[in-house]
């Protein structure tokens, strides 16, 4: 429960339900249930050879299978990437869901604001690391995360309760179409018929292939990635499992967070799109409020060109919302450089929203665009990420209610944030700042030296918090596609290159030392040239280009230059039963006293030896197989019934 209580936070209840209001719909619930697959993995493949190796950080695993230049670059990466984008982005995420639910009042003078609930969130997330620890970040999960899914139900029976009462003019107008036959399957419907009939085109699992954000090709390969890297090699997580009493239990801890990961869309996603059906228009008033700049600016140079001629970005929001003025701005981008409007593969099976934004999206990649600058600001049709503080603050009633859904949402927030800078430090104190100091030479001298870590890593919380604050209002602007698809994107430029080092690693012998460096250095470069030289390509499918030419280079090394011998996972070195029984008869031989004797021999049972660590600590739970089934039939069962059977796919 501890791995999903840290897991879900804002990323799911704004970002998720932000992404299920928009187009993309149920699609996004792959990134739960290949979770719950992935979860099942990292339990019996991941695991056993972490604990096997007895590492405390994910990085240290390999400096044991490469070299210590391996780990410091991975260790690296992964601090810049909680800092920079994790915990930017959940802190801007829970701030947006306050600042939306308060509507920017002010008191005492204070404007409650996205960049005061940014400075909330980091501060107390801060003083939560200083109060006890990751023990008191893993209890503060468990308590508030459970509260935020109870408060999530609490969300969807009351939005559900909610749509079986709205006008049915508002809904149809909000669905973008006064259809009599839309209006004919709502009037006189309950509230689980009218969710289905707004959003029968939502209810499905498989987006097609052109699509920018979750395209059905992403589900054979792309996705897995992500979230292999996230539950099985992303410190923030994988900490809590490494602190295994025993290999079992932590197999039973992952297979029951993958069962629970199969329920998260139902109370994060449906809400999601309820809050579209509801407030479609509360969410284009939004957007419009923070594009309207942009927009007066495009009618101004429209009708008065000049010779600057900047050009104009918009979402693919936008171009739902108003497909000629999506065009519009298209015409005039191609005009300004003197090129025609490019077609696109695959156009004709499109939806104009998605023509739109992809033509958009060539356009941009013209050399003829290359020394020209677009708006500062993308403009958008629906603030979808607002679909939660509307919910909160439209749909929950007063009495209780709305007080419990934020304090649980606070609470996860901060609890979140909390577990995410103490990852962060804990990596740059124990594999960056540890590494590079002078050991110790007596006991005093290293007293003094585990003072100075404990004092640097929260000198890291400190700064690290400041840097959240700070940058977290950045993800406010519309181009990067919500909260949930940043956060997602991002990592693609170390999940690849972290997943391809890890995989060859288990399996490949002898690939060589270097091929750690390579696939990290790498994976950043070959992302990066994807993005800029194929923007039309979707940010999945990125990572699973950079990570299929990673694994390549692996192959290729693994015949010109492999190791000289085989790679063989050490473990601990540890004395046999026979050596420690032979101890505890020395230590009996001089004590008298039947009390000590217990106490000694009770002492020494807690010892761990060779056959303890192979036949006890290192024993899989066949419970956790069992159940582990069950959660992989579970998945394919919802995916069979939720995929769209009919549309077309590629």
């Amino acid at each position: 429960m501890k791995l999903i209580a840290a897991n879900i936070s804002a990323e799911q209840f704004v970002g998720m339900s932000g992404q299920g209001s928009d187009y993309i719909g149920l699609a996004v619930a792959s990134y739960e249930w290949i979770a719950a697959l992935s979860l099942v993995i990292v339990a019996f493949f991941f695991l056993p050879r972490f604990l096997k190796a007895g590492i405390y950080t994910i990085p240290e695993y390999l400096e044991k299978r490469y070299n210590k230049y391996a780990r410091l670059i991975m260790s690296i990466m992964m601090m810049v990437m909680l800092i920079v984008v994790n915990i930017t982005v959940v802190t801007y995420a829970g701030a947006k869901a306050y600042a939306g639910f308060f509507g920017d009042a002010v008191v005492c003078g204070v404007p409650l604001n996205l960049n005061f609930f940014c400075w909330v969130i980091g501060v107390i997330a801060a003083c939560y690391i200083f109060a006890g620890g990751l023990k008191a970040c893993a209890w503060a999960d468990l308590l508030q995360g459970s509260a935020l899914i109870v408060a999530g139900g609490v969300v969807l029976y009351f939005s559900m309760k909610h749509l079986g009462s709205a006008d049915v003019e508002i809904l149809v107008q909000n669905a973008g179409t006064n259809g009599a036959d839309l209006a004919d399957k709502l009037v006189g419907a309950n509230a689980w018929e009218r969710f289905n009939a707004l959003n029968e085109h939502k209810l499905r699992m498989n987006l097609p292939s052109w699509d920018l954000i979750i395209p059905v090709t992403a589900l054979i390969l792309a996705i897995w990635i992500p979230n292999l890297y996230y539950w099985g090699l992303n410190q923030y997580i994988i900490q809590r499992t490494l602190g295994s009493k025993t290999l079992g239990e932590g197999q039973k801890g992952l297979v029951f967070a993958a069962f629970m990961k199969l329920l998260i869309p139902f109370i994060v996603i449906f809400p999601g799109m309820i809050a579209f059906n509801l407030f479609a228009g509360d969410q284009h008033n939004s957007a419009n409020k923070a594009s309207s700049a942009e927009l007066a600016r495009f009618e101004e140079l429209k009708a008065n060109p000049t010779t600057e001629q900047p050009l104009f970005t918009f979402s693919r929001s936008f171009a739902a919302y108003d497909e000629n003025a999506a065009y519009e701005i298209l015409e005039y981008n191609v005009a300004a450089l003197g090129v025609e409007i490019p077609e696109v593969e695959d156009q004709e099976k499109m939806l104009a929203a998605d023509r739109l934004e992809q033509q958009l999206i060539a356009v941009k990649g013209l050399p003829e665009a290359s020394s020209v600058s677009f708006g500062s600001t993308t403009i958008s049709g629906y603030d979808t990420d607002s679909a939660l503080s509307l919910l909160m603050s439209k749909v929950v009633p007063t009495g209780g209610f709305k007080g419990f859904m934020l304090a649980a949402l606070l609470g996860a927030i901060i609890s979140s944030v909390a577990a995410m800078l103490n990852a962060a430090s804990t990596i740059f104190t124990m594999d960056l700042y540890n590494e590079f100091t002078p050991k110790a030479i007596d006991k005093e001298s290293e007293a003094k030296r585990q003072k100075k870590l404990v004092f640097v890593g929260r000198a890291a919380v400190v700064a690290f918090a400041l840097i959240g604050c700070l940058v977290a209002p950045v993800w406010n602007d519309p181009k990067y596609g919500g909260v949930f698809k940043a956060i997602q994107e991002f990592q693609g430029y170390i999940s690849p290159g972290i997943f391809a080092a890890f995989v060859i690693g288990f399996w490949m012998k002898k690939a060589p030392n270097f091929y750690g460096v390579i696939a990290l250095v790498g994976c950043p470069i070959l992302y990066g040239a994807l993005a800029i030289y194929c923007p039309s390509l979707d940010f999945l499918n990125r990572m699973a280009a950079t990570f299929g030419v990673l694994i390549g280079v692996a192959f290729i090394l693994r015949v010109v230059a492999p190791r000289k011998e085989a790679f063989m996972q050490l473990a601990p070195e540890l004395p046999t039963d026979s050596e420690v029984q032979a101890e505890l008869n020395a230590a009996l031989a001089s004590v008298q006293s039947e009390d000590e004797k217990a106490k000694i021999t009770e002492a020494f049972s807690y010892k761990m030896t060779v056959e303890k660590f192979n036949n006890v600590f290192l024993k899989s739970s066949e419970g956790a197989k069992i159940f582990g089934i069950v959660v992989v039939i579970l998945t394919i069962l919802l995916y069979l019934y939720y995929w769209d059977w009919e549309s077309p796919m590629f």
